[in-house]
């Protein structure tokens, strides 16, 4: 009797997974990534208790000692194993200690683009316990003098190739008492010095970690610049618990420590630096550094680097995809992508074209504190509920009215939580376990992403300015974003910041900037509405030359409309949606049209340009 009791236990307990299977066909999926989640969550606690404080630094040393001789760094022709990079950060930190005076605490700007001295000189950074503010390369004179302004750095670092750019504010800089150094042997410029002659005169010993000393898991580690809708790029504060927290999402999306990962977002971007450097350091694997995205090279790279983790952003996938079909399109040993913003229908181009690699799509933001993964690999969505989501992170989607730009109310004066299916605006608490620093000397901005009320009078969340829904099932979808602020090319671009560039040009009066929708495009690109003075024509050549000057290429609109009278709503705001939705079609549009012929000026839009761009015939 005993024995069959034994036998029929043993017997419920192996059909058990199946019958939870047969309820819920993402359990398996669900199991691991709770496991995953324990393991993540230990190990985190385990660090902010751990004296002195383990940071990812701590790990880069930690996989420097037990595995010297991997490589670590594949760039281009050359390679570079963790002991080879260790000492060169070393020679790196010696030398910023030595000739700039470096200490703990400080915040030093790096101006670089995609390349080893960016790894190395951040490392050193780390070991003197400094702070690294990362500029976008691609920003200029206002914008690049606001950027390093607003995080007070006493020291900025710049490639050879950006001096032009360093040039143009340098006046600025030695009047606010900042130490220029360049990588080059030889700057010739009063106000510049080298850094590359004080490096490789430098000690490549290792250096005393009481240089670090104070260093705990909520001391900012780097300052991550995300645009907004102030028209000037904001820098978020990253804590070296963020810093783990982004570096865990390799682990989430099960890359393993022999991958070799392929790495060629921007480094100031927190998918490159985190995502993809930090976890690599995390897992201890090899990193296939390039300069920047090339779609015709990108497989031929996969295939000479042995690449089997790849990264992404939506139009990444898109333009892979757009490329010409050959033979070889399987023949690689990607088995891994992750990302964020891929569309369900390059989705599912892009697995029926280069093979069988498992996607895992995730979603969140650099300065937010919540986000999703998409661990089960459903198609078109940016993540899954889970309840280990719900007991760390309270958040929900609420109602909201695009046209007011605000949050419904009830009789009460609460937000109203939408139930599955209908879309919403993600907000999440703010609280001990989900702190959200905001935003560098910007207290205004900072307050703006804070919502108070919402469901219990004193509460607060963090306004995520998406509109997500969530099906039966659990699983995340992205709507849309909501406010001025637009996406193309994977950056995010602030249209009064275009608008008032816009305004510098001598012909324009008022500028009214948008994101338009192209057919076979992710996000929008952008467009304005222009007044023109009055006696004055719209002068092309002009308005090009100007925002070729001042913009980075994905923030340029593209088309231009004239208009005799901006329309606006009764509190005098420019209206933007009816805009948008009008688009650039010369064929329903009565007012002047321009488009952005690329390198030469705007020329008039025409019937046979609009054709060109909605077939896919003309790329932009």
């Amino acid at each position: 009797m005993i024995a069959y009791i034994l036998y029929t236990a043993l017997a419920g307990l192996a059909i058990l997974p199946l019958l939870l299977f047969f309820r819920n066909p993402y359990f398996f999926h669900d199991l691991r990534y709770t496991i995953t989640a324990i393991k993540i969550g230990i190990s985190l606690r385990k660090f902010q208790k751990q004296k002195p404080f383990y940071s990812i630094l701590d790990r880069f040393l930690e996989h420097a000692a037990r595995q010297p001789h991997k490589k670590f760094l594949l760039f281009e022709e050359s390679s570079y194993t963790y002991s080879q990079v260790d000492k060169e950060s070393n020679k790196v930190a010696r030398a910023l200690s030595t000739h700039a005076d470096l200490k703990e605490g400080d915040t030093v700007a790096l101006f670089l683009g995609n390349e080893p001295q960016f790894v190395w000189i951040w490392l050193a950074l780390a070991k003197l316990g400094c702070i690294a503010s990362l500029l976008n390369y691609n920003i200029r004179s206002k914008s690049l003098l606001h950027c390093f302004s607003c995080c007070e750095a006493k020291v900025l670092v710049a490639a050879a190739e950006l001096r032009d750019a360093v040039e143009e504010v340098l006046p600025t800089l030695r009047q606010q008492g900042v130490r220029v150094f360049i990588l080059s042997e030889d700057p010739n410029v009063e106000g510049i010095e080298s850094l590359s002659d004080q490096i490789r005169q430098a000690s490549d010993q290792p250096l005393s970690p009481q240089l670090r000393a104070n260093i705990t898991i909520k001391t900012p580690a780097v300052y991550i610049y995300t645009s907004g809708t102030t028209g000037l790029p904001k820098a978020a504060i990253m804590n070296f618990e963020r810093i783990w927290a982004g570096s865990f999402l390799q682990t989430i999306a099960t890359v393993r420590s022999d991958d070799i990962i392929y790495v060629y977002l921007p480094l100031y971007h927190t998918a490159g630096f985190l995502m993809g450097l930090c976890g690599g350091i995390e897992k201890g694997l090899t990193l296939v550094l390039k300069r920047k995205f090339s779609a015709s090279h990108f497989w031929n790279d996969c295939r000479k680097y042995n690449v089997t983790v790849i990264q992404y952003i939506g139009e990444i996938m898109r333009y892979l995809c757009n490329t010409p079909r050959r033979d070889n399109d399987k023949d690689h040993k990607v088995r891994l992508a992750f990302g964020n913003g891929i569309r369900a229908d390059v989705w599912a181009d892009f697995l029926q074209r280069f093979g069988d690699i498992h996607i895992c799509e995730c979603y969140g933001a650099t300065e937010g504190n919540v986000g999703f993964v998409n661990y089960c690999g459903k198609v078109g969505a940016i993540g899954k509920e889970h309840f280990f989501h719900k007991m760390a992170y309270k958040y929900a989607l609420i109602r909201y009215d695009t046209e007011k730009e605000e949050p419904v109310k009830d009789s009460r004066g609460f937000c109203i939580e939408v139930p599955r299916g209908e879309t919403g605006l993600l907000v999440a608490k703010i609280g001990e376990r989900t702190p959200f620093s905001g935003y560098l000397k910007n207290a205004q901005q900072t307050e703006r992403k804070k919502v108070r009320d919402v469901f219990v009078k004193g509460d607060l969340y963090f306004n995520s300015g998406d509109l997500l829904k969530i099906d039966n099932e659990g699983f995340v979808f992205f709507q849309d974003r909501i406010g001025d602020t637009f996406r193309w090319k994977g950056e995010n671009v602030a249209t009064t910041e275009v608008a008032d560039h816009l305004l510098m040009v001598d012909c324009v009066e008022e500028a009214n900037v948008y994101g338009v929708k192209v057919p076979g495009h992710e996000g929008r690109i952008g467009m304005a509405t222009l007044k023109i003075k009055e006696n004055m024509d719209f002068d092309g050549k002009a308005a090009y030359q100007h925002v070729k000057n001042s913009l980075p290429s994905y923030a340029r609109p593209r088309f231009i409309r004239i208009q005799d009278v901006m329309v606006v709503t009764g509190t005098f705001k420019q209206m933007k949606v009816k805009l948008a939705e009008e688009g650039f079609n010369p064929g329903v549009i009565s007012d002047p049209l321009f488009y952005l012929e690329e390198n030469k000026s705007y020329i008039p839009m025409t019937q046979e340009i609009f054709s060109s761009i909605a077939e896919g015939r003309t790329r932009l």
